[in-house]
């Protein structure tokens, strides 16, 4: 289900928050029609540049992956973004809320993530219809 075009991000400053910053390059997978545009015209306007699409080959700083129940094997598609995020960086999962599409079990998240080295770093909801996991690599020598 496709957001009203006037509705926004709930959180105006959830995209500082999360780490977006100035210059980032960013680098979005999964988008469709369904995606939140309020998120993604506030993540362009606080990188101040576009976001890269699914074909750019460089490093990046951050990843918006949009990722839906049905679009297949989740662990492949995080171990597969993990290696183009620079050290640093971070995944921003965002999945559909309940009632606005295919739903993906926060466990299936966590299991995902472990198995492509990261971990979840916060939980958001984004607007009625998608919620964000932030994903970061564990920090170098950090204790578990």
């Amino acid at each position: 289900m496709t957001p009203h075009p006037a509705s926004g991000v709930d959180d105006p400053g959830l995209v500082a928050r999360l780490g977006f910053a100035a210059e980032q390059i960013v680098q979005e997978f999964g988008y469709d029609d369904d995606c939140a545009e309020a998120l993604r015209e506030q993540v362009e306007a606080r990188v101040a540049g576009p976001l890269e699409d699914e074909d750019y080959t460089g490093e990046v700083d951050a990843v918006l992956l949009w990722w839906r129940g049905d679009d297949g094997d989740l662990t492949d598609a995080l171990v597969d973004t993990v290696s183009v995020v620079a050290e640093g960086g971070f995944v921003l999962l965002l999945t559909p809320r309940t009632g606005h599409g295919v739903v993906v079990d926060p466990s299936d998240i966590d299991e995902a993530a472990a198995t492509a080295g990261l971990h979840a770093a916060g939980s958001f909801k984004v607007d009625a219809g998608w919620r964000a996991v932030k994903l970061v690599a564990p920090k170098a020598g950090a204790r578990r």
